[in-house]
């Protein structure tokens, strides 16, 4: 297969870049089709987009979707590759292993139709739950950010945002994806009675101190993880991996998603552009990467 775009997802990959996978998820964390093993060195990644220039008829030609590392070049098997539907550009099909895990999240926090939602966090991940939430009827959805600027992707998907100071409590789901222990203590706030708080952050070997006194026994908080590895509990019998992708790269035929690829490089310019994002990832969302 001949690559043609290929993305960082920001919050995993510069923590294994930075070397805070811990010692008991090594193996867990391995990538499909990973080279190395932590905590160095490793070729990692799962976001690659290309087009398949050996193979069986039926794949030939086709633009598809594999969770392949950063390679200009690879041979996987044709289980491992999922084709692009008709209507989704390959340049933005590199946002479906973020879209999946969204899927995931949504499938795991079980929102019901007009919820106050909050989602902490307008990374990628953290966009695309507003995003898909915002598609629920009746749902109030707040994207919640320090970023200022996040501001106006929220506008263009059609739900609210707050800074952390201003953002609404009291909420019936609150999904944290910020990655920082400030958000992940935020959440808890934003909480309404009997509320679920559901975590989609990876924190690796970082330690994350929660207020578990206070009020989250007298409000009866549900404190929930969810993990794209495995399908969600209430989906697993008839959903598989697959199907689950399959749903997200149609789901990307929204030219809305395009506002969350932030920047674009060379993938001869890869390795300074990883120690950039892992040293201070600015504005950055999504980050696509080019091939030549």
């Amino acid at each position: 297969m001949r690559a043609l775009y290929s993305a960082l997802s920001r919050g995993t990959e510069t923590l294994v870049f930075r070397g805070e996978v811990p010692p008991g998820e090594y193996e867990r964390m391995r990538a499909p089709f990973q080279a190395g093993d932590f905590p160095a060195p490793v070729k990692y990644g799962y976001i690659s987009v290309g087009e398949v220039d050996d193979g069986p008829p039926a794949l030939r030609g086709r633009r598809v979707f594999c969770l392949h590392p950063h390679q200009t070049r690879y041979v996987v098997p044709s289980a491992a590759v999922r084709p692009l539907p008709e209507d989704v550009p390959p340049a933005r099909a590199v946002l479906a292993a973020n879209l999946e895990t969204a899927i995931n999240g949504l499938w795991d926090a079980d929102p019901r139709i007009g919820d106050r939602i909050a989602v902490i966090g307008a990374g990628a991940l953290g966009c695309l739950v507003a995003w898909l939430a915002g598609r629920l009827p009746g749902c109030e959805v707040e994207l919640v950010d320090t970023n200022p600027h996040r501001a106006t992707i929220a506008r263009a998907f059609g739900v609210g945002f707050a800074a952390p100071g201003a953002a609404r409590c009291g909420v019936d789901l609150v999904i944290h994806a910020s990655g920082t222990p400030d958000g992940a203590a935020l959440a808890l706030e934003l909480a309404g009675f009997e509320a679920t708080v559901l975590e989609l952050s990876w924190f690796g070997a970082r330690a994350v101190p929660l207020a578990l006194g206070a009020a989250f026994h007298a409000q009866r908080l549900t404190l929930k993880s969810s993990q794209v590895g495995n399908v969600a509990t209430a989906q697993r019998a008839r959903w598989s991996r697959e199907r689950r992708l399959d749903l997200a790269l149609r789901l990307l035929a929204d030219p809305a998603l395009d506002a969350l690829v932030t920047g674009e490089d060379r993938f001869e310019d890869l390795p300074r552009v990883l120690a950039q994002l892992a040293a201070a990832p600015g504005d950055t969302i999504c980050h696509r990467i080019v091939y030549g």
